[in-house]
């Protein structure tokens, strides 16, 4: 199941969104939304080298069978607004977490997150019989958790010195999840409006 899950090219969509397997072919669209510093907390790009090395380390972690990226497609405009993935990826255990979201500026607070991640929990529970989803944001991030609560995951507590940011700096996260049992009530309430 592992190898033969990210050989696949995986495209999940609905009426608002298109994801796509994150690919090298998408740089010049991600130029034009990637620069800003407002993204720190997902990547840290402030020039073409740091794109080039944020796409080499996308596509290669896909192909060490790392994780799975995404780009993100708005179905409104037809254009890249960001990007997002599957990592930590336990097949045995039938686990996974959404993350390394980011979207560009103008695309922000318009729905699309939701469709976005519809998708994506649509395909673990339903498709991979996955039986958590989690999800974790920085503690400082908490435009990512309050947009982490709005896809009806519980907070389940922070994860003290996670990880080493940029500057080398320890960071706590703050760590929320969706299970399987959850699944069908959360999608008829909170994903409604895309059944």
């Amino acid at each position: 199941m592992k190898g033969k899950f990210y050989e696949q090219q995986l495209i999940l969509e609905n009426n608002r969104v298109k994801l796509v397997p994150f690919e090298e072919a998408y740089k010049d669209q991600l130029k034009q939304i990637i620069y800003d510093e407002d993204l720190y907390f997902s990547v840290e790009c402030k020039n073409d080298e740091d794109l080039k090395k944020y796409i080499d380390d996308s596509v290669s972690q896909r192909r060490l069978d790392n994780s799975y990226p995404f780009l993100v497609i708005d179905k409104r405009t037809n254009k890249i607004a960001g990007s997002t993935r599957y990592g930590h990826i336990q097949f045995d255990n039938k686990r996974l977490e959404i993350g390394w979201t980011w979207y560009g500026k103008h695309f922000r607070g318009t729905g699309l997150n939701m469709a976005c991640k519809y998708e994506l929990l649509k395909y673990a529970f339903e498709v991979m019989n996955f039986r958590r989803v989690q999800f974790s944001a920085d503690i400082e991030n908490t435009r990512s958790q309050n947009a982490i609560k709005k896809l009806g995951a519980t907070q389940e507590g922070i994860f003290r010195a996670n990880y080493i940011d940029s500057s080398g700096v320890s960071r706590d996260d703050v760590y929320f999840s969706i299970i399987y049992t959850e699944w069908n009530e959360i999608k008829k309430s909170v994903f409604k409006e895309f059944i």
